[in-house]
């Protein structure tokens, strides 16, 4: 497993040194981090067009990377993958997701977003990515619940509307040699273990359909997200290190009352301050083989992003685990033989 890493969207802003990809990777550096997660949409980080074109480009914002210590881990096209599939009760709150010539205007929006996440595709192949890192959008998000009664089919329905909107951005991805890896997260349609095993039927178990694996959004829905490793390790392909605490009240539990952030009984903490159990993640991350980055996403109700930062790159430093070459016991083995065999078996 690679890291430190990190992921820039929460921290880019209009205040120096978060406002430019020079600065914002050479304050990340300087505090330890040697790879960085790029937020496509943010034009004062990245020009995701101009990646997806010009090798010339990607090759100069490589360098800009290097010369602060870190590299480019995985490209993110979080709020592009969110319109690929969006319901009309979300629209105007949405809108602010694309540029305004399509607002106000669902199906240019949708192909804009296609579009984007399938220059992500390219553009991370230019990079020498092989993972990418996005959301699957949302058809059914305001069915959650099932109340009232969802008619025959309608689930059905929607993941293969899901898969047809998926599948061919898939197949650039495929063309390209890269993992499309879906943050499972509350408000999409791909939100755990159940609705990902669904689509992956709908798109017919494409093989570049996988997992950012982010244990913060199993908290907060009370899923074992330790078990979650040993059922689908073989497509978690990213890693999110964020943590998270649930702490259900007489008043409140998972759903939150519609509660700010800061009082919701689940809520996102700086690595460290939640409940999440990172020493098993990592240790299970490590005996099945993943090689990937560990890259935190800080979200936090109550700490400073700044302060986040600092403390979450010796945090996952603590936690990487160098994979032994030898067994422990190796030292008392007695080695390859077939008589001594036989005779402890008494055959």
């Amino acid at each position: 497993m690679k890291g430190p890493a990190i992921f820039l969207a929460q921290f880019a802003g209009d205040q120096a040194p978060f406002n430019s990809l020079d600065a914002i990777t050479r304050y990340m550096g300087d505090l330890g981090y040697k790879g960085v997660q790029i937020p496509t949409w943010d034009a004062r980080l990245f020009d995701l067009e101009k990646a997806a074109t010009s090798q010339d480009y990607v090759d100069e914002v490589k360098g800009v990377c290097a010369a602060n210590g870190v590299e480019v881990t995985e490209l993110s096209t979080h709020l592009q993958g969110q319109l690929v599939a969006s319901h009309p009760a979300y629209d105007r709150l949405f809108d602010g997701f694309a540029p305004p010539q399509v607002h106000a205007n669902v199906e240019a929006r949708t192909l804009w977003a296609t579009e984007q996440v399938k220059l992500a595709a390219q553009a991370s192949r230019r990079f020498g990515c092989t993972s990418h890192a996005t959301f699957s959008g949302a058809l059914m998000w305001h069915l959650v619940y099932p109340w009232p009664q969802r008619p025959a089919g309608l689930v059905e329905e929607a993941f293969a509307e899901l898969a047809r909107r998926w599948k061919p951005i898939l197949d650039v991805f495929e063309d390209n040699g890269v993992n499309a890896c879906y943050e499972l997260h509350p408000g999409e349609d791909l939100h755990d273990g159940v609705t990902f095993e669904r689509f992956l039927e709908a798109v017919d178990n494409h093989p570049r359909a996988n997992i950012l694996y982010d244990p913060s959004h199993f908290v907060l829905q009370q899923l074992d997200y330790l078990a979650f490793i040993d059922i689908y390790q073989e497509r978690i392909k990213a890693f999110h290190v964020k943590d998270a605490e649930f702490r259900p009240t007489g008043r409140s539990g998972v759903y939150g009352g519609y509660q700010s952030w800061q009082d919701r009984p689940g809520r996102f903490r700086s690595l460290g301050d939640g409940q999440v159990d990172f020493t098993g993640i990592f240790s299970k991350l490590t005996q099945y083989g993943y090689d990937g980055w560990a890259v935190l996403e800080w979200e936090c109700a109550l700490k400073h992003p700044e302060q986040g930062a600092a403390e979450g790159a010796p945090f996952i430093n603590k936690h990487l685990i160098r994979k032994a070459e030898t067994a422990f016991d190796d030292f008392a083995g007695s080695g390859a033989d077939p008589d001594l065999i036989k005779h402890v078996l008494a055959i």
